[in-house]
């Protein structure tokens, strides 16, 4: 169903007025594919992306995917069937995506480093009939057997993106040395290479009935109840906000390489690192894996115009020995998401890339996966402290007591709804979660209820502060960890932190503090004071921690948050050892 901007500004109270919140795009309703062919056919000389050194130009990029659509017809993949992509940023997977979208079959990204139980999980999960993944992870897939769903599991190298000098290279001396042999005789198994120089001449053309409202994409996300859940995403979903991006941004498309070290199974990386280029015409510089030390390096060597990524990595570059004389001049825009960054974290980058000639500074969004990525946007001539920004043309936010559609007054604390045309379509085979999180209001309209904590000041900036299940009660008190670790991360001896709840059978909960002290500091009684002390003159004191613990560093998910779940559990099973003795 087609997104429409509902109503009048005058009848929605919830719609600020910030700039151009309340703006209106007519986005094209083209889909994935359609969106790069168009770009391909308008900038056909142009690099569309780097991989590892080599440059490939737009119109040998739309004549791969074309030809990859021939080679999964040859497959028996049709229209509506779903692929699973389990590939690191390599020229591959992104072949593969926008092929399987000529096809109108959907896409279904997984992370590669993902275990047996999880690929399996995926692979039933998703009624995927087709998998692409690379060699050094073909063995965690399952085997194709009459009672498997795969029918075929299409294995490359890194070798197939490589000319062959350095393919050599990479596959005698270096990784490639590790990776495990395809063992072709096993059913269903493809290789690559032999697919693409196979003949595809008798292949009839795809032609695809798929709209920019189908489904097209399948990402999987933890949700409102952290069970994984398939969340289905469409073309309409990426476009607008991808355009979105660029329009809020004012700088996207001013400059012409965009780095993408978010990976692509994650919705940032996906759409923002890699859609929104192809979308305008710029090049992606693709980056399978990375250490903080080589992605120094890359920036660098490549001088982006454009990076994105999660908290960690700002954090990392600013302890990068690489970067501590580079001159940043070249950066035009960096985007923050998928995590919480703290306050003295956005200060700490600001002042190193003022002191590197960086003319701009770190901007936040916010999204979800159920919405692709961000939907909102610092601007690109005002920050305000703790905000995520105001939200993209087409997108409103309300701000509501939890699990209702009551509105709460600017400033206040609530659950963080939206409604925009980037808003996934539900969850696959699971209409439960999706009524849990996709509401029709008393105004009439769908609104994605985020599980998210957050505020909205009279001007349209929202303020994100945390999961509603990470919220702590203690002795009747709501306390926001989130709001405990910014005071804490100030401290001169903190270097991060993490705030969990331990069961308390006096208070319900006791607040206990996770702290990486900085580099010199001591883990002793005198400094537990002295956080204490600091705690107590700066934090209300029902949310005062009463523990707390050093640690060498936080956990950390697969895309670099905070694990604070791992915390959780750890606090877990000390209770149950204690109870045990």
């Amino acid at each position: 169903m087609a997104y429409e901007f509902p109503l009048p500004p005058e009848q929605m109270p919830w719609l600020n007025h910030y700039g151009d919140v309340e703006k209106h795009i007519d986005y094209p309703e083209d889909t994935l594919y359609q969106t790069v062919a168009k770009t391909s056919a308008k900038f056909p000389e142009k690099y569309a992306y780097e991989f590892m050194g080599s440059w490939v130009k737009y119109k040998k990029f739309i004549k791969d995917i074309d030809h990859f659509a021939l080679c999964l017809k040859k497959l028996d993949v049709n229209q509506g069937d779903h692929v699973l992509i389990c590939m690191p940023n390599c020229p591959q997977a992104i072949t593969a995506f926008y092929a399987i979208n000529k096809i109108g079959a959907v896409a279904v990204m997984i992370h590669p480093l993902s275990a047996k139980g999880e690929v399996a999980f995926f692979v039933d999960n998703s009624d995927c009939k087709v998998a692409i993944t690379l060699d050094m992870f073909y063995l965690n897939f399952p085997e194709i057997t009459p009672e498997c769903k795969l029918r075929n599991i299409i294995v490359s190298s890194m070798t197939d993106a490589l000319p062959f000098v350095k393919g050599f290279i990479y596959k005698h001396f270096l990784d490639g040395k590790k990776d495990p042999k395809v063992d072709r005789s096993k059913p269903g198994i493809v290789v690559w290479s032999d697919l693409v120089k196979s003949d595809v001449s008798g292949i009839q053309e795809p032609v695809s009935t798929m709209t920019c409202y189908d489904d097209a994409v399948m990402l999987y996300t933890g949700g409102t109840t952290g069970v994984s859940k398939g969340a289905m995403l469409s073309c309409m979903n990426f476009t607008s906000t991808a355009l979105g991006m660029v329009e809020l941004s004012q700088v996207l498309g001013e400059g012409e390489l965009m780095m993408a070290v978010m990976p692509i199974f994650h919705g940032f990386g996906l759409c923002a690192c890699v859609h929104l280029p192809f979308s305008i015409g710029i090049t992606c510089s693709l980056v399978p894996r990375f250490t903080p030390d080589s992605y120094s390096k890359l920036i660098v060597k490549m001088r982006p115009a454009y990076i994105a990524g999660v908290p960690t990595l700002y954090e990392h570059m600013i302890r990068s020995k690489w970067l501590q004389d580079a001159d940043l001049s070249c950066l035009k825009g960096i985007f923050c998401g998928g995590d919480t960054l703290p306050i003295e974290a956005k200060e700490r980058m600001d002042k190193f890339l003022a002191d590197h000639k960086c003319e701009t500074f770190v901007r936040e969004g916010f999204g979800c996966t159920e919405c692709l990525t961000a939907t909102t946007i610092t601007p690109k001539d005002e920050q305000r402290p703790g905000s995520t920004g105001i939200p993209m043309p087409n997108v409103m936010y309300k701000i509501v007591v939890p699990d209702t559609d009551e509105r709460v007054p600017y400033d206040v604390d609530g659950e963080i709804c939206i409604h925009a045309p980037a808003v996934m379509n539900g969850y696959y085979k699971n209409p439960e979660e999706t009524a849990r999180a996709l509401r029709k209001h008393s105004d009439g309209l769908v609104w994605l209820h985020t599980g998210d904590i957050g505020s909205m000041d009279p001007d349209g900036f929202i303020y994100f502060k945390q999961r509603m299940k990470r919220m702590i009660i203690t002795s009747g008190y709501n306390v926001y960890p989130s709001q405990v670790e910014n005071i804490l991360n100030y401290h001169p001896n903190v270097e991060s932190s993490c705030v969990i709840g331990v069961p308390d059978e006096l208070r319900g909960s006791r607040i206990r503090a996770y702290i990486v002290l900085k580099d010199g500091v001591i883990e002793d009684e005198d400094t537990v004071k002295m956080l204490k002390a600091y705690c107590k003159e700066n934090i209300a004191k029902y949310a005062v921690p009463r523990e707390y613990r050093f640690i060498d560093a936080l956990p950390r998910t697969k895309v670099s948050k905070v694990d604070y779940r791992a915390l959780e559990r750890m606090a877990e099973e000390e209770l149950r050892q204690s109870q045990s003795e």
